[in-house]
């Protein structure tokens, strides 16, 4: 689901240095054709963080080899060479906000072809023209011109007043890219400043920690979190600030920064922390049956090169009981009043990456097979520590599920993956002895625990969802029928 750059440098401390944005290897360009590297379908309206140049001005690459590493609120993403050449500018540094269609590197190639990710509007090699003082661009502008908006995870952020939004034209010849600043010389994108206006906060008493000293959303989160607790509120609502403390006192220590992701699910827990008010049931499911099954179809797993582990099961079981207590898998909308009853069945799995937490989204679920589940689970799971996914991966989910059964733990209280109103743990499986009334009998026992929230899911719901989750996977023939 890289480090965040250093306060004011606009540079990634992980990544390699970036060569200034006017490098070029002009030689190169007068024996081949030169086409723009543009930034492709993000998967959603909100930009990236460019984190790392993975080439070096100068390096030769495969269509397909990997040019720079973009980092947004959610994911962790390559973007591929369009063709084979070599690259002969780098238009952007590290520390960048870039969104689709952002010209980002030239690329030298054999050949009079122009790939599919050139940008449109010009020919091979032209050089854009720089947008003139004062003057404006539409949101749809051509690719030649790079928005520098500030990422946001929120959906409600999402719409967004375009004439708020600061540009970046694409450099001629020797110039650098330079962002244009606000009057108020505040670099923020036009989430933070709606943000701020929601909140009463005035920008230029935050201290920015993005590119350039640019102002993300975290540093705005964090000012009024440490407001709110420097003035606590009469009605004692005010959250009291931990107090810092001179750990090196004590022994030698070490400070690193923190992945964007890492961060980013951190805001994401608090906010759902706070905001919804959780309980959690547990109970344990039988899965004897279902492990002998799942031990019956090794050889098959074996043959279609899947490995069958528990977590598809899990899955289509959830799916199922899903359909038949659908509120699990609501949301609330129009502050609270009305609830969006979702006739599709996407689930978020949580996956341990070096990176931090990601929750990518199988896709239909109730509608695959174990099969198809095993295999996308897998899938899902490389992509993901490989930072391979896109943000849509990431979005649509209407419920989650966190297993923990691979690393270790009996029982755990999840957090709610806003604005999903439900998410299931689950535990290690353990061998028990069961009183069947007459003997003790061994079974394998799964620890559940079900978060949800109580606006929406009552004691009396939670637990129904339970028992039938909990029948289906001690009777692995009800998923399939």
């Amino acid at each position: 689901m890289s480090a965040e750059g250093a306060a004011g440098q606009g540079q990634d401390p992980a990544a390699a240095p970036s060569a200034p944005a006017s490098t070029s290897a002009s030689g190169l360009e007068d024996a081949a054709t030169v086409i723009d590297v543009v930034i492709p379908d993000l998967g959603s309206d909100e930009g990236a963080d460019l984190v790392e140049l993975l080439v070096p001005v100068g390096g030769q690459v495969e269509e397909g080899d990997s040019l720079v590493l973009l980092e947004s609120d959610k994911a962790s993403m390559e973007v591929p060479a369009p063709a084979a050449g070599t690259v002969t500018e780098w238009l952007m540094e590290t520390g960048t906000m870039v969104k689709e269609g952002a010209v980002i590197a030239r690329l030298a190639i054999d050949g009079a072809s122009t790939p599919s990710m050139q940008s449109e509007g010009g020919t091979n090699g032209a050089q854009p023209e720089p947008l003139a003082p004062g003057e404006q661009r539409e949101e749809n502008a051509q690719a030649t011109a790079v928005t520098a908006a500030a990422l946001v995870s929120d959906e409600d952020a999402s719409h967004l007043d375009t004439h708020e939004v600061a540009t970046l034209s694409a450099p001629r010849g020797g110039e650098r890219p330079a962002a244009l600043s606000e009057p108020d010389t505040v670099y923020a994108g036009p989430a933070v400043r709606k943000l701020a206006r929601e909140f009463g906060v005035t920008l230029s008493q935050v201290k920015g920690t993005g590119a350039r000293g640019r102002i993300l959303k975290e540093d705005l989160q964090q000012h009024v979190a440490q407001a709110l607790a420097a003035e606590p509120s009469s009605n004692g609502a005010g959250l009291p600030a931990i107090p810092e403390q001179d750990y090196a006192r004590f022994g030698a220590i070490e400070k690193t920064a923190r992945s964007r992701i890492d961060k980013v699910t951190a805001n994401n827990m608090v906010r759902s922390w706070l905001n919804i008010p959780h309980v959690t049931q547990f109970e344990d499911a039988d899965i004897s049956d279902m492990e002998r099954f799942r031990k019956e179809l090794k050889s098959e797993a074996a043959d279609r090169g899947v490995r069958l582990t528990p977590l598809p099961f899990i899955l289509k079981a959830c799916a199922v009981a899903l359909r038949e207590h659908p509120k699990l898998k609501s949301s609330l909308a129009d502050g609270g009043e009305t609830l969006v009853m979702k006739h599709y069945c996407h689930i978020g799995m949580a996956v341990d990456t070096p990176a931090g937490l990601v929750v990518p989204v199988l896709r239909d679920v109730d509608k695959k097979s174990i099969w198809e589940l095993a295999a996308e689970t897998v899938a899902l799971a490389e992509r993901a520590r490989d930072k391979q996914l896109r943000p849509d991966d990431m979005q649509g989910g209407v419920f989650t599920v966190s297993s923990l059964g691979a690393i270790g733990g009996r029982g755990f209280t999840p957090i709610i993956n806003a604005p999903e109103v439900a998410i299931l743990g689950v535990g290690r499986a353990a061998v028990q002895p069961v009183w069947d009334g007459e003997v003790f009998r061994p079974q394998t026992l799964l620890p559940l625990a079900l978060s949800y929230d109580h606006r929406v899911v009552n004691g009396g719901d939670g637990g129904r969802f339970l028992t039938e989750l909990t029948s289906l996977l001690g009777d692995v023939k009800r998923m399939v029928m």
